[in-house]
């Protein structure tokens, strides 16, 4: 019996220049990914295959499945789910719950993705709360993982302590860091610095036997990325990091700095490619609304990524 393939969806029709930078991404990362590999494209079957007819690529390249709506990036994320349910974004997870894909990615309503990764595959049994996280660049040519980014602006430290946990096998698996240096975002590396979450949550971390706690970390850290590769925060920080982050290139360029180093590539979101949410039942990645194909590109290869690394699957043995 031939081995089964891993199958990639795509939502063909999310992102501020779909279909056209989601098709060109797709036709980009097919020629990379791996022979057992295959994706799916979610969205306007005739509007995909005009653009893959005239980029030449083969009718067969993808498979296609039609829809014909489209959750917009003004839509409310909850009612749209509800009021579009032929929308590319909506049949996406429809086909992941059914196990007709492996994983999904969109760059489309952010809202809309993590409105679907909660109601259709839902969170794994015995996480609290989900999380989204980011690569941010560091000094070595590295990355440190943080997280949450965004999604959950108040966490409880034992939401914390299992950002951890989640950061660190993410970072080991998918990433490739052995043993990875898991620290808390603080005010000061001492440890009774903080808020009383982050006081909390460093007793948690500190007694944990899941992974390599090294302590507090103040925000210089994570560029230099000496003392840790994941950290921990709630997502009200977490997004303000990122988007700090994000301006420091969009300023490097403005003041016509040499951008060819890999710090300020991996400050660019198109060489990241997207957001993994962490801690649901399936691989589920968010990229940029303004994603261009190269950042189609690098969130499908990423995606690809955390389903062969069996991600889901060990959350699930560690929390069982």
């Amino acid at each position: 019996m031939a081995e089964r393939r891993l199958n990639i969806g795509v939502d063909a029709m999310g992102g501020d220049f779909a279909p056209e930078a989601v098709v060109l991404g797709a036709i980009e990362a097919a020629g990379v990914l791996p022979t057992d590999v295959r994706l799916t494209l979610v969205g306007d079957e005739a509007a995909i295959r005009e653009i893959m007819s005239r980029q030449g690529a083969a009718s067969d390249l993808f498979d296609v499945v039609h829809t014909t709506e489209v959750i917009t990036m003004s839509d409310h994320p909850a009612q749209a789910f509800a009021k579009k349910p032929d929308s590319s974004l909506t049949v996406g997870f429809g086909l992941l719950k059914a196990g007709r894909i492996d994983g999904f990615a969109s760059a489309g309503n952010t809202g809309a993705m993590l409105v679907g990764s909660m109601y259709t595959v839902k969170a794994i049994e015995g996480i609290i709360r989900p999380t989204i996280s980011s690569q941010i660049p560091t000094l070595g040519g590295g990355a440190a993982l943080v997280l949450d980014v965004g999604l959950n602006v108040d966490c409880k430290p034992d939401v914390l302590d299992q950002y951890g946990m989640l950061g660190s096998i993410y970072a080991e698996k998918v990433l490739g860091i052995e043993n990875p240096r898991v620290a808390l975002l603080n005010i000061g590396e001492e440890r009774e610095k903080g808020n009383l979450a982050t006081k909390a949550a460093y007793e948690l971390m500190e007694g944990t036997s899941r992974y390599n706690f090294v302590g507090n970390v103040e925000g210089k850290h994570i560029f230099t990325g000496e003392v840790a590769d994941v950290v921990v925060c709630d997502g009200f920080v977490g997004n303000i990091v990122l988007k700090q982050a994000e301006s420091m290139y969009d300023i490097a360029r403005e003041l016509g700095m040499d951008m060819n180093n890999d710090f300020f590539r991996g400050l660019n979101y198109e060489h990241v490619g997207g957001t993994p949410v962490l801690g649901v039942n399936a691989a589920v990645t968010v990229g940029h609304g303004r994603s261009t194909p190269l950042a189609i590109r690098n969130m499908i290869m990423q995606t690809e990524r955390a389903v062969r690394s069996r991600f889901v699957e060990l959350i699930k043995e560690i929390l069982s």
